[in-house]
């Protein structure tokens, strides 16, 4: 068995927004452990640092592992069935097969070193434990790096235990400067003057600063969110609140290792310190586990005025804005849940987020058919997450089991048409088990489960639920239910080689679908499989004729995804004509559409025809090395060509025709080449690029984080503060602050300068 597809490149660990203080002999001591020991668990409170110290460890630890090193975030995660998915999905590793996805990994795994970092694996404890012991026998060059609050409880695993920062000892002065010696007070210090630039330790407030930390236990999340208050109150206010809050009856509560205690207060007083208003957007917008935007926000909050609490949240550190989007860190978002279980409010909050997460998927499933689509794409994996989440809510609460199904098929495009099949099928499968009652909910999801099934190869558990969605249409006279697993059974008999019956079940589809007034994605690639079906009967005029129609189609509508395949089979028909010129143009236009939708069957199949052109030309290490850095795509989406004698016949002749030519040895060489390539590496081969496109990822390097990378791009813009403000949901004094901080970095006298870095960094 082959390796799966995977992503070039050599990691995934993010980019540093803020200084990391302290702890540097943490991180050479966990290193050393690691040297000798191949799973290292860190372990302490939530808002310690486990995940900074997990992620500044493995990145000093990048040139040992010539594979990578990897960083899986766990928190956001509520199933523990999708642990290998998710896994599987940050190691860019591609298999939508219905194999195992552990198997996959193992397999993936097994002759590669590199690093991974299961960070915040609490919540799915016993997945990641049982994860962890298979891969680590499977893939002896594998180092796992977990962060948890509790230990795996395996044999291999070695505990690290994360403490706070270290303190000064109470009633000993300390001399001028000496709380540099103090990771805590630094940290404080830093996180301060980035609210307030006039802000710095002196030799008389640093005794303060310096109880302020002992009161806060030295947690490090405990500190950022103190320090942040600077911003209203003044130092020794904030000393005082402290005080007054660890002095309160009932703030802290029995039982609980007494720093959980110490963070849980200081996250509850600066709950307090929120308004109402922002205290509900907090508790509710904890429902997201993949970040949100401001109509989802807007959702759970109704009746808030939901960019005024926004804006407050982010002043107080309490909300990251990246992007256009909202993000609560792990420990503030706990907390937050917490808050809304008391409220009562939790069943309302999660409805209302399954509502919006519906409702979006119903639009996007409507806007995939135009010229929206890519954005669709893009808006989908955004949200996956939180789409997850909705799912896991309507299949684990009374009464939400039809919602289920209709979230799981309505994202049929997302499954099917951006190379998720497999966790398609797992959410699939799920709501089909839960609701075997018939009705019109459970039938969409059969025939949209029998597309993917046939997709990944399992044409038997696809005809089972094609043919009872079919049984089940007639009976209830589901006219458009009919139409859909008659097209998809077609699909089926198609790649099963029964060529004759599969264009009689296209043909009757398409009829049903115009009857019906349908026009959608699926429908073009009705008439799209008829025109392959009618190559494989000698019939080019025909298949060429039913091509054209669905790229005028396609052009009519904005429709890029189908459209590219109807270009494949154009490809097809020029390469069995002969006109390879125009074959190749065909195949690398669906290429690099089917690239912009991750679509993994649609990237194969147009590498495939490429190499099958270059060897009709008798180009024969091109095609030799293309047919090689298809075969661990193939192996990452199905079975190479579909098991398909029809679909597999161009690629036998290419390959035995290259062998002549080349002669085994030479043959053997570009295939094993082609083999190695990543898939962004196998792409830009068949599109005859110098270089192969960077994997999506941060490509600039500059001395400013995000949010002063963000904001050097509007001063380039020619905003103003208030504009600055206005634009990233803050306060006028914070866009100030990190103006300053920008000229500063970049060694610039005035905002004028700012446009040209800006378009010099653009064009790196």
């Amino acid at each position: 068995m082959g390796k799966a597809g995977a992503t070039c490149g050599k990691g995934n660990l993010p980019a540093d927004t803020t200084s990391f203080v302290g702890r540097k002999s943490e991180v050479a001591e966990v290193k050393h452990l690691l040297t000798r020991a191949r799973l290292v668990t860190l372990t302490g409170v939530g808002g310690v640092g486990k995940t900074r110290l997990a992620v500044q460890t493995a990145a000093g630890l990048s040139r040992a592992f010539p594979d990578g090193v990897w960083l899986v975030e766990l928190a956001g995660l509520q199933d523990p069935a999708l642990v290998a998915h998710t896994v599987l999905e940050a190691l860019g590793v591609h298999d939508e097969t219905g194999r195992a996805p552990a198997a996959v990994l193992a397999e993936y795994l097994r002759d590669r070193r590199l690093l991974v970092v299961l960070d915040n694996c609490e919540h799915v404890l016993e997945a990641c434990a049982t994860l962890a012991h298979d891969l680590l026998r499977a893939a002896p060059g594998l180092r796992l790096l977990a962060t948890s609050r509790e230990r795996l409880a395996l044999a291999a695993e070695h505990l690290w235990p994360v403490s706070p920062l270290p303190l000064p000892e109470p009633g000993r002065p300390l001399p001028g400067g000496g709380w540099l010696r103090y990771p805590a007070l630094t940290l404080f210090a830093e996180r301060a003057a980035a609210v307030d630039p006039a802000f710095a330790v002196t030799a008389e407030n640093q005794e303060c600063v310096a109880q302020v930390c002992r009161l806060l236990a030295g947690i490090p999340l405990a500190i950022e969110l103190a320090a942040v208050r600077l911003r209203v109150l003044t130092l020794a206010e904030l000393e005082a609140g402290l005080s007054d809050c660890f002095r309160l009856p009932g703030t802290v509560k029995r039982g609980g290792e007494p720093r959980h205690q110490t963070l849980l207060a200081a996250v509850d007083w600066s709950f307090r310190l929120c308004d109402p208003a922002e205290r509900r957007l907090w508790a509710r917008t904890s429902v997201f586990p993949g970040g949100f935007d401001l109509p989802a926000a807007g959702r759970v909050c109704a009746g808030e005025d939901v960019r005024a609490g926004l804006a407050g949240l982010v002043e107080k550190s309490v909300l990251i804005r990246e992007a256009g989007r909202f993000r609560l860190l792990e420990p503030l978002r706990q907390f937050g849940r917490e808050k809304l279980a008391e409220s009562g409010e939790a069943a309302a909050a999660l409805r209302s987020m399954r509502d919006h997460y519906l409702d979006l998927a119903v639009r996007s499933e409507r806007e995939w058919f135009g010229p929206e689509q890519a954005e669709t794409f893009r808006r989908t994996r955004l949200e996956h997450m939180n789409l997850r989440a909705a799912l896991d809510y309507c299949l684990t609460t009374p009464g939400e089991l039809e919602s289920g199904l209709r979230l799981a098929s309505t994202l049929w495009f997302y499954w099917a048409g951006c190379g998720v099949f497999g966790e398609g099928r797992h959410w699939l499968d799920r709501a089909l088990a839960l609701s075997p009652e018939p009705g019109e909910e459970r039938a969409k999801a059969l025939w949209v489960n029998g597309y993917v099934a046939t997709l990944q190869g399992d044409t038997t558990g696809a005809v089972a639920m094609l043919e009872e969605c079919r049984a089940y249409a007639r009976q209830v006279g589901d006219d458009v239910a009919l139409a859909y697993a008659t097209h998809r059974l077609g699909c089926n008999l198609l790649v099963g080689d029964d060529v004759g019956d599969a264009k009689a079940l296209f043909e009757e589809a398409q009829a049903r679908y115009r009857q019906l007034g349908e026009l959608n994605s699926n429908v073009m690639l009705a008439g799209i499989e008829l025109a392959v079906a009618s190559i494989f009967l000698g019939d080019l005029d025909r298949a060429g004729e039913l091509c054209e129609e669905a790229c005028a189609t396609g052009v009519a509508h904005g429709e890029q995804w189908a459209q590219a395949y109807a270009i494949f089979v154009q490809a097809l028909v020029a390469l069995g004509r002969g006109d390879f010129d125009r074959a190749a143009e065909y195949g690398r236009h669906c290429l690099r559409v089917k690239r912009k939708f991750h679509d993994l069957l649609g990237i194969v199949l147009a590498i495939e025809v490429l190499a099958w052109n270059e060897g009709a030309r008798g180009h024969w290490e091109p095609a030799a090395t293309m047919l090689g850095s298809a075969r661990p795509i193939w192996q990452a989406v199905g079975f190479p060509m579909f098991g398909s004698r029809y679909f597999g016949a161009p690629h036998g002749k290419c390959e035995a025709q290259a062998r002549k030519g080349l002669g085994e040895g030479p043959f053997d060489a570009a295939f094993r080449r082609g083999q190695e390539f990543g898939l962004e590496e196998a792409i830009a081969y068949a599109l005859g690029d110098a270089t192969p496109s960077p994997v999506p990822g941060p490509s600039r390097s500059t001395p400013l984080t995000d949010r002063e990378h963000e904001v050097a791009l509007l001063i380039a813009d020619g905003r103003s503060n208030q504009e600055i403000a206005d634009k990233l949901v803050i306060s006028r004094r914070t866009a100030e602050g990190h103006v300053t901080r920008i000229l500063r970095k970049l060694e610039f006298d005035s905002r004028s300068q700012v446009a040209a870095w800006a378009a010099q960094v653009s064009r790196r």
